[in-house]
């Protein structure tokens, strides 16, 4: 009797609609899937930055991933099923139209894919999915140093904003006592 074969190497991945374009992301580079907050803006327009959400007291980088991947020129509602893509380290979010699924693929469903061919070079591969091939997002693509160093710096100055708000308030509250204290 011979010993059974190991099954092939699967690899989970996000389902992504970012304006109508189907892509893939690892989700192993993603840590939550949260629902679009209220998000507070940059003081000069980020164009694909589009401000910060509050997470936790931590002012959460936000980027327009159609936009930044050139698929939609400016800024668009967020529709109804729109979502924050948790990056895995943290380190910021991305908007995209939709989470669609969570799926699991096969190591012989993966195909190779040219970096210059691809969504402003962020495209690591695809992978088959029935009668259709998605492209796969490299998440360590999708910023550059220069990019990721000008998020960083506004992300220090929306923290220091959002530090601000406690001080502020605290210094701002009016005395419980309608008459004021008593003396």
């Amino acid at each position: 009797m011979s010993a059974p074969r190991a099954a092939s190497q699967a690899s989970a991945y996000l389902l992504l609609d970012i304006a109508g374009t189907e892509c893939a992301l690892p989700r192993s580079a993603a840590a939550e899937v949260l629902p679009l907050p209220a998000l507070s803006r940059p003081p000069a327009d980020g164009g694909w930055l589009l401000g910060f959400a509050n997470l936790g007291g931590r002012a959460l980088p936000v980027l327009d991933l159609a936009r930044f991947l050139g698929l939609r020129e400016g800024e668009a509602a967020a529709g109804l099923y729109a979502h924050l893509v948790l990056a895995g380290d943290r380190s910021l979010a991305w908007l995209v139209d939709r989470v669609v699924d969570l799926v699991s693929v096969p190591e012989e469903a993966h195909r190779a894919a040219e970096r210059e061919a691809s969504l402003n070079g962020c495209v690591a591969g695809a992978v088959a999915l029935g009668d259709r091939l998605v492209p796969v997002l490299d998440p360590a693509r999708l910023l550059t140093a220069a990019e990721a160093a000008r998020i960083a710096a506004q992300t220090r100055a929306a923290e220091a904003r959002l530090a601000a708000v406690p001080e502020i308030l605290a210094d701002s509250s009016p005395d419980p006592s309608p008459l004021g204290p008593p003396g």
